[in-house]
């Protein structure tokens, strides 16, 4: 929506420019707050091009509105002057008050707009333009614009056969920025894990009340662990994808082969054991997220037990986790470039043949990741006895987020800001988020319990009633073991398949595509992070219902 205008260079002028923008802004739903402060923001620049004009000068409006964004345009011949210095705040301010109060009222209201005024003297006329209002789904539609141009470019790429070039781009500039993107991530989420989760423990005064909330947190947990394999189960009863390969069948056996070499230990003691670590170092450089949680849990509650030094850490490690945090928000203020190399790259190299070739089993899993949403809203409307629809529209531009990164770890800070954005206390899910990211993977489950059946289905292996209990308890060690990072789900599925006698190069069908795979997998993992922390919040009385209720 546009609106254009010319009124007179003088007092009237800006009574029509302020009149004008006002209704704009009315007619754009903006909130009187905000309404107040951009008319004042055009009644203060109009007022300087009044001051600067020609004699019985005119002044042109311009105000634009597109995706939330609302930005104006103010042109007018006169003599030249820079608005950063000369601002007087002539048109709001009587003659007779200070000059310094004049200065100081106008350094206030140009702050406003200052970051992204912009001022051009061409053919005797200012220009002046800025922002009055910004989206807050600005960097929603850049990311979800920077998706929608990936696709295109990715799949015009692959259809003109350019392979040479497609295999330069592809190795010198879509995977060294997506990699460069994940390493800063991945960088950052050791110390984010280790400092939030003590920041969360020392908040708690009572470490019965820590008890609770995480014993509370665990336990919905492993509900959703448990429903998102029989969410998976049903989705394949209910299609049967998988038509059965002929004999001659050809897939990627070496690949394939080199895959299922990569075993995980299903041992739910060996997992246990390795809980402790035997270095307080080693969990940092390699990012074992189990392992960091013990000893944030660890650090947390000695924090609390050292006397007169407490409060001294206790600041310190605030400080850290401050300074980790604001580190990760400049990391991701740079996602949209790292999710157009990385959906391009994803095109190139999977090709629409191949995402053909299985869409049957791709679509029943999308299928059970609806149905776990749906899941999650009955919890929470059941259980939590709450309305689902306000988390489900404050979390969506989140979920487009982690979805393009495919890595629950590196989605934690992204995680933290939207439970802050739906009122969830910073001590609960500086606890839920970082232990989600570890132990729970709804995603991940479905994932599994449909491309297993379907790939014994394609091959032939019979599924006993026995079958499907020994995929079930599989299923759940598997996910609460799996790293939160890329590529993670092909192990976690190679090892299954061998449980249940499917050879491993069927891993070779669902090679291709796992990156796509990987993007909902971690999409559905985190939203089960975020509802069940909106959950326990919930149910320990601490949610602020005014901030998650907000309409978005």
């Amino acid at each position: 929506m546009i609106i254009r205008k010319t009124v007179n260079a003088d007092s009237t002028g800006i009574t029509q420019a302020v009149e004008i923008t006002g209704k704009f802004l009315k007619e754009c739903g903006v909130k009187d707050k905000e309404l107040n402060r951009s008319v004042l923001a055009v009644e203060e620049a109009v007022g300087n091009l009044c001051a600067h004009a020609e004699e019985d000068g005119r002044i042109d409006l311009r105000i634009r509105s597109f995706l939330g964004r609302i930005t104006v345009e103010l042109t007018s011949k006169g003599e030249r002057f820079d608005p950063t210095e000369n601002m007087t705040a002539a048109s709001i301010l009587d003659e007779e008050v200070g000059e310094a109060a004049q200065e100081m009222i106008s350094g206030i209201i140009l702050k406003s707009v200052a970051e992204d005024l912009k001022y051009r003297y061409t053919h005797g006329a200012n220009r002046i333009s800025f922002t009055i209002l910004k989206s807050p789904r600005q960097f929603l539609y850049r990311t979800l614009g920077a998706m929608a141009a990936a696709v295109i470019v990715g799949f015009v790429l692959s259809a003109l056969g350019f392979e040479q070039f497609n295999h330069m781009a592809d190795s010198y500039v879509f995977i060294p920025i997506r990699t460069m993107y994940m390493n800063a991530l991945k960088m950052v989420v050791a110390p984010v894990v280790f400092f939030s989760i003590i920041s969360c423990i020392v908040q708690f005064s009572d470490i019965s009340e820590l008890g609770r909330v995480g014993g509370r947190i665990i336990l919905i947990y492993l509900t959703t662990t448990v429903l998102a394999v029989a969410v998976g189960i049903g989705s394949f009863s209910l299609f049967k994808p998988g038509n059965k390969l002929p004999p001659d069948a050809d897939v990627w056996e070496s690949s394939a082969a080199e895959l299922a070499s990569k075993t995980m230990d299903v041992s739910i003691k060996d997992m246990i054991v390795s809980i402790v670590p035997d270095d307080f170092v080693e969990p940092f450089v390699v990012s074992n997220m189990l392992e960091l949680i013990f000893l944030a849990v660890v650090c947390g509650i000695a924090a609390g037990l050292i006397g007169r030094y407490s409060e001294t850490v206790k600041d310190i490690f605030e400080a850290f986790n401050a300074l980790f945090l604001k580190i990760t928000t400049m990391i991701i203020h740079f996602m949209p470039v790292a999710v157009f190399c990385s959906i391009c790259s994803m095109m190139m190299d999977t090709g629409i043949k191949t995402v053909i070739s299985i869409l049957g089993i791709f679509g029943t899993f999308l299928f059970g990741l609806v149905c776990m949403i749906i899941v999650y809203s009955l919890i929470l409307a059941f259980v939590g006895k709450i309305n689902p629809l306000p988390f489900i529209k404050s979390y969506f531009p989140s979920m487009v987020q982690v979805f393009s990164m495919a890595s629950s770890n590196a989605s934690i800070p992204i995680n933290m800001e939207a439970c802050d954005r739906l009122g969830i206390p910073k001590k609960i899910y500086s606890l839920s988020i970082p232990l989600g990211a570890t132990i729970n993977m709804d995603g991940t489950c479905v994932h599994l319990a449909v491309f297993s059946l379907a790939l014994a289905r394609m091959y032939g292996v019979e599924i006993t009633r026995a079958s499907i209990m020994a995929i079930v308890i599989t299923i759940i060690v598997l996910s609460i073991g799996a790293p939160g990072i890329p590529g993670a789900g092909l192990i976690c599925l190679s090892v299954l398949l061998t449980q249940i006698g499917v050879p491993a190069e069927a891993i070779g069908l669902v090679m291709g595509i796992d990156s796509l795979i990987g993007m909902f997998r971690c999409m559905s993992n985190c939203t089960g992070d975020v509802a069940a922390s909106v959950l326990v919040a919930k149910l320990e009385g601490s949610l602020d219902k005014d901030k998650y209720n907000a309409p978005v």
